[in-house]
């Protein structure tokens, strides 16, 4: 298995709000025809937690000649919850298969920040704080393999089920998956911050070794950082220069940033090169757009500087053609991805 991909945020829902509020059929349409003609990817990573939307996005890639990889992402579901949207997104994926497509499909993301049950705190604010205060979290991660794993095991069984191709699960470094019962061995943790540099390669080559000795590929289904100066540093947090409104949209940065498209650009190459030389299998920048992050001139009102995404998104546009602006990272990702190699 290799796949040279992009994730694509069909709508992030916590508290009622998404990340994507218009998604038309036809701009899915045709942003995954860009994905393949002008990216040069081979896979794409859908997410989202509206099951409608993943099913939509992956039968379009499929149609744009694209391998899916459907990939629930929620927020604030109960187990009970969750498990039901995994079953019903299996079954989704299945008639996607059985129409010829090369389907994987991820039994969820990160469960364990993202939904309660699994880690303390009810809310996503108070498990972000617990992830911020190391002396709570050692303590508190030695319970966690035991929970996530039995859930997964729970899961991955119902999913099977009714899924009858290739499963994984886009996991976190401290979760402790175990990855017998998957197919895939895979993390969202293909982030290098400042704090995590001298270590990191040696996570990723170890990831590598486990997925080897269990005979199975290994997934980066998530790597990449924000467009201002310092997000290389700050890594997976690069978002965290927005302050939020209550109805889930941005209010304003917290302090004064530069516009640095290069620096997103050079970050991925980099770390594209490093999971090469480590033997990882496929991999899945982060991510084609925000549209919850729109760009502005002003700077201090610039909030696709937060953006994970390689195009910006023009704001006020929501017409079903291309609202939105390739980056450098864009144009990085594309030339490494063409030049991938066979």
């Amino acid at each position: 298995m290799r796949a040279f991909g992009i994730t694509y945020d069909t709508g992030f829902v916590n508290g009622g709000h998404t990340t994507r509020e218009h998604f038309a059929p036809e701009l899915v349409r045709r942003e995954m025809r860009v994905i393949r003609d002008e990216l040069h990817c081979t896979a794409v990573r859908v997410t989202g937690g509206d099951p409608d939307r993943l099913e939509l996005a992956a039968r379009s890639a499929w149609d744009a000649g694209l391998r899916p990889w459907i990939s629930p992402f929620t927020c604030g579901l109960s187990r009970e919850e969750l498990l039901r949207l995994l079953i019903d997104c299996a079954e989704r994926a299945e008639r996607l298969r059985r129409r010829g497509a090369e389907v994987v499909f991820l039994t969820g993301s990160e469960v364990s920040l993202f939904n309660p049950g699994f880690l303390p705190g009810d809310t996503l604010d108070e498990r972000l704080a617990l992830l911020a205060d190391p002396g709570r979290l050692r303590q508190e991660l030695p319970r966690l393999p035991d929970r996530v794993n039995a859930f997964l095991g729970e899961a991955v069984a119902e999913v099977r089920e009714r899924f009858h191709g290739t499963i994984g699960y886009a996991s976190l470094p401290f979760e402790g998956v175990d990855w017998a019962p998957f197919d895939v061995v895979a993390t969202d943790g293909g982030y290098r911050s400042a704090e995590v540099a001298d270590r990191f390669r040696d996570g990723i080559r170890a990831l590598v070794a486990q997925g080897r000795a269990l005979g199975k590929p290994v997934a980066v289904t998530e790597f990449g950082c924000t467009t201002h100066r310092g997000a290389a540093d700050l890594g997976a947090r690069g978002e965290s220069i927005v302050e939020w409104e209550r109805t889930g949209l941005p209010a304003r940065l917290t302090g004064e940033y530069v516009r640095d498209e290069q620096e997103q650009a050079a970050y991925l190459l980099e770390l594209m090169d490093l999971f090469t030389a480590e033997g990882v299998d496929c991999v899945f920048a982060n991510t084609f757009a925000r549209y919850d992050l729109p760009h502005r001139s002003s700077p201090d009102e610039d909030f696709d500087m937060a953006s994970f995404g390689i195009v910006k998104v023009l704001e006020g546009d929501t017409d079903s053609t291309m609202p939105w602006e390739p980056k450098a990272a864009f144009t990085a990702l594309a030339t490494a991805y063409r030049d991938r190699p066979a």
